[in-house]
């Protein structure tokens, strides 16, 4: 039978499968628009069951917050290439992804909806048109009372949020500038009491050793360790103690103290998440 070139064209607009995929649909169904789109549902999920397979070493971290700043979705897309990752389909799928997480409140992908399917569902169906597998390797949903911070790396590679409690009218524009802090120098820890006794313990003794290999006495290596693990270790993998990337001269936290003081109120930072391609699900 004969498929009318709109019908073809009306199939593409709402599935995004290429127009041959589509006309060969339409004629598999007998000209029926419905089983026509049921159709290319289902090879769809074929498609990504045979690219399931395939690694996933490239793609997209995304942060999205509200108007309001009092919720925030970060993922983690991941494709094959660079190619697709720069591609305009791909970045735009995964700003609808976050987006649709955003607006249902959650981090759930079979609950949230997008175009008219769960947020799973478009992103399989995603493959079919992208061809490459695509997984949505990390879903985080943020709720607070106070402010939550986002930073997309211009990369697309890294993205952070930071969760910030206070008053001061300036907090955030300082959430901000702490979460492109956390993508330049990735911290380990919050703060210094957050660091686990057995890791210091263990920091020193490594310390103390090169100390001595240095030709210090051990009751001296040890101190000199001490010293060096309160400033190297905690300046290195805790964000409250790093310098400020704006200015090495203040730590992150002297910096949002000053933050806190100029914008009439304190400023504390209760959380963080950093999101990166290729991180563990």
């Amino acid at each position: 039978m004969a498929i009318d070139a709109k019908e073809v064209k009306r199939l593409r607009e709402e599935t995004d499968a290429p127009m041959m995929e589509c006309k060969a649909a339409l004629e598999e169904a007998g000209g029926d628009f419905d089983r026509a789109k049921q159709l290319l549902r289902e090879k769809g999920k074929a498609a990504a069951a045979k690219r399931a397979d395939r690694s996933t070493s490239e793609g997209i971290a995304h942060f999205v917050a509200s108007a309001d700043g009092k919720s925030a979705v970060g993922v983690v897309v991941e494709c094959e290439t660079d190619f697709v990752a720069k591609n305009e389909s791909f970045q735009e799928l995964v700003g609808k992804v976050a987006d649709a997480l955003l607006a249902a409140g959650t981090d759930d992908p079979n609950v949230a909806q997008m175009d008219g399917h769960s947020v799973a569902e478009a992103v399989t169906q995603a493959v079919a048109v992208i061809r490459e597998n695509i997984v949505l390797k990390k879903a985080v949903f943020l709720k607070t009372d106070g402010v939550v911070a986002v930073y997309n790396h211009h990369d697309r590679k890294k993205a952070s949020a930071v969760e910030l409690e206070g008053s001061a009218s300036t907090i955030k524009d300082a959430g901000y500038y702490v979460a492109v802090q956390t993508v330049a120098f990735p911290p380990s820890f919050l703060r210094k009491e957050d660091v686990p006794a057995d890791v210091i313990a263990a920091e020193i003794e490594t310390e103390t050793q090169r100390a001595i290999n240095e030709g210090k006495n051990p009751d001296i290596a040890e101190k000199a360790a001490q010293g060096r693990v309160h400033k190297e270790f905690f300046q290195s993998n805790v964000l409250l103690e790093q310098p400020m990337y704006t200015d090495a001269k203040k730590s992150v936290g002297q910096y949002l103290d000053e933050e806190g003081k100029a914008g009439g109120g304190p400023i504390s930072v209760k959380a963080y998440v950093r999101l990166s391609v290729g991180m563990d699900a």
